[in-house]
């Protein structure tokens, strides 16, 4: 079981004149600390005009900065958004590249279509064709970083000559791609691209086994043709986390945090009416959460088994990894026991506090992160195993990289 770090950069209004910059700083700290910790990743969103939700729209910014405080964590794009009009694939494999050189090769490159009509809208970008332009977008920026020189591409969304795009990754062919996952479906997409899914849905371990098994089976079938050039088969689930000795301060110092991530997503991406600069997400929040099963009662029971919901009388209310080592080392162990391959903490949520968070960091390290380390020790070198036939197979069935045209020439244009 790895494990890893999801930041949002989140900030609830009111905004005090320092409060961005500090916010990047205590993250950068985090980070830090979780390297010298040996949490596995971190990962760093993109996202653009979601005010209080994500201050965070150039993650490649953020990790080149982690990079240089760290020596061993894994920096993942989750996600870098595809679709053009975001970023255009030539400056996405630079910076992938420039990036994973820089950090001496721990890149992962966590990609994803966005969803949000604040976003969408914003860069006019339409819904009814995103996933076409992701799909696209990736695999012109894979061969990007394979093709010396890219032999170019006249696409439906990507249009670009042929150009060798420098400089090429550490990693090779590239860094491991994974895909956002909201649903099970894009999951099972995920596994028919051989790439990782990162899922972004509070679930639990046991209906999660019900997707890691779909995910390997597609994996290992026919239906498998890689979007890359290598074969990336994992699977990531996110929750909120707080640990502590005692569960009640945990859920005083993580639990509404926790529902603030969980209330700002839905406000950006399922019921919210925004008016940019004025709406206070933070003011809703509080009035509404017990509304949209964020109830702080239900989930703050104490003495009960973790989830991803606690549940009283059929109504669940977002829990996670909020409570002591004990809880979180068996929610965990569940998740690992589902085929669960990476489990990452939302930490930095809402008004959680930077020392409560590093505390928290801590005493997982001591307590329970031993525990997951050998864990992962005991199944990764059979899942290897296991999987390189079927992985060298879906390789086999991708087109390979496309040759250029060796009498192709820019001729330079004298100025005038």
């Amino acid at each position: 079981m790895r494990i890893g770090l999801f930041y949002e950069h989140q900030l609830p209004k009111p905004w005090g004149a320092d409060a961005e910059h500090r916010l990047l700083k205590d993250a950068l700290d985090q980070v830090e600390l979780a390297d010298k910790l040996g949490i596995d990743y971190v990962w760093e969103v993109e996202h653009h005009f979601l005010e209080e939700y994500s201050h965070s729209s150039a993650p490649e910014v953020f990790l080149a900065a982690a990079s240089q405080r760290t020596s061993r964590i894994r920096l993942g794009h989750g996600i870098v958004a595809l679709p053009p009009a975001y970023n255009a694939p030539a400056r996405v494999a630079e910076r992938i590249a420039t990036l994973d050189l820089v950090s001496d090769g721990r890149v992962e490159f966590g990609t994803g279509e966005t969803s949000s009509e604040t976003e969408l809208g914003g860069f006019g970008i339409e819904r009814s064709d995103k996933r076409d332009q992701w799909a696209e977008a990736l695999d012109v920026i894979t061969r990007m970083m394979v093709e010396t020189p890219f032999a170019g591409c006249d696409g439906t969304h990507v249009r670009i000559p042929q150009r060798n795009v420098v400089p090429k990754p550490l990693q090779k062919p590239h860094p491991p791609l994974w895909v956002a996952c909201s649903r099970r479906e894009t999951i099972h997409l995920a596994a028919t691209k051989g790439i990782g899914a990162l899922s972004f849905s509070f679930i639990e371990p046991e209906e999660a086994k019900a997707w890691v098994d779909d995910y390997y089976a597609t994996l290992e079938s026919p239906a498998c043709v890689p979007a890359g050039f290598a074969v990336n088969p994992n699977v990531a689930i996110v929750l909120p986390f707080m640990c502590h000795e005692d569960e009640q301060t945990a859920i005083d110092r993580g639990l509404d945090g926790a529902h603030f991530f969980g209330y700002s997503l839905a406000h950006y991406y399922v019921f919210g009416s925004h008016q940019p600069g004025n709406t206070v997400i933070w003011d809703e929040f509080e009035r509404n959460r017990s509304l949209l099963g964020l109830d702080r009662s239900i989930a703050a029971q104490t003495g009960g088994v973790l989830g991803a919901q606690m549940v009283e009388r059929g109504f669940g209310s977002l829990r996670g990894a909020i409570g002591t080592p004990d809880q979180i080392r068996d929610l965990l162990r569940r998740y690992f026991d589902a085929g669960v391959d990476q489990v990452i903490f939302v930490s930095q949520a809402g008004n959680n506090r930077h020392d409560h968070i590093c505390e928290s960091l801590e005493l997982f390290a001591e307590k329970v992160l031993p525990d997951c380390s050998a864990w992962s020790a005991e199944r990764e070198p059979a899942k290897a195993a296991r999987l390189d036939p079927a992985c060298r197979a879906a390789l086999a069935r991708r087109a390979q990289a496309q040759t250029a045209d060796p009498d192709y020439v820019i001729q330079a244009q004298p100025k005038l």
